[in-house]
Formats: structure tokens, sequence, C-alpha cells
């Protein structure tokens, strides 16, 4: 087991699915700290503070008042200091077209969101113990949507 702290961000407005998103990164292996945000706009302001350490991994989620998950995903890779910010889309949405649009603009992976405990936490834990360098330099479509 890695001494390295994972530094993760999760920006959902639901606060049951941030209440079971952080339960399941606490019953995991991979030590972390968890930050949640209950919006994009609560993220992004984060994410500019004057010498914050930025996440290793966000998980966004799409549909969110304020300011949503593609906001932020398009804004991040528009900020030369966050553009290589590893970025997960968690999301409710199945549909092809939410699915196409986040790869295009950047995301590095999308994950619905697991009808169930177990799955949430197996999900994450792969999530984070992917090699991220070499997950984002062979990116493609077969990769990028997460499969449980």
């Amino acid at each position: 087991m890695s001494t390295k702290l994972l530094n993760i961000a999760l920006a959902d407005d639901d606060e049951d699915d941030r209440m079971l998103f952080s339960e399941a990164i606490e019953d995991i292996s991979i030590r972390t700290k968890l930050s949640l945000f209950n919006h994009g706009q609560e993220l992004m302001d984060y994410l500019n503070l004057p010498n914050v350490i930025l996440p290793n991994l966000i998980f966004l989620d799409l549909n969110m008042p304020i300011k949503n998950g593609m906001q932020c995903l398009k804004e991040i890779r528009q900020n030369p200091d966050l553009k290589d910010l590893c970025i997960a889309i968690y999301s409710t949405s199945s549909s092809e077209r939410d699915i196409e649009e986040t790869f295009l603009n950047g995301a590095n992976i999308y994950l619905n969101k697991p009808n169930n405990f177990g799955k949430l936490q197996d999900s994450v834990e792969r999530i984070l113990q992917l090699n991220w360098q070499y997950h984002t330099s062979n990116l493609n479509k077969d990769t990028f949507l997460f499969r449980i």
C-alpha cells in the first residue's frame, strides 16, 4: 500500500451522492484526502485560489446548478494552470451525447453513478488505481467509458 496521499475533489449537488462517495472513499485501501463541493462554481472558486494544492483527480457531476460539470470541464481545460488535471465525469447520464461531448472536451474518464454501494466502492478504487499517465496517453473512446 502506498503512503502517498491522493488529493481527490468531488463536485456534486446531490447531498446523498456526496455522502455515499465519501463513505466509499473512506473504505478503500488507498489513502485519500477528499474535498467536497456542492456545485461547479464552488469547485472553480477553490481551484482558482492562490497557492491551492490542486487535486490529483476531480470527479465532476454533469447536472449541477449554478455551474454544471460541462462548464467546469471546459473552464479547467482552457486554464493553463489547471488544464492538465485529471477529470472523471461522474454522472447518472448514460446519454451518448453527454459521453461524446465530455470526451471531446477533454475529460479523462466517464463513470456512470453505480446503483449500489459495492459497485461504487469498487469503481472508485479501480479508478484511483489507474496509472493516469498511461491512461491519458492512450485515451480513446474504449478506455474513456469506465465499465463496472
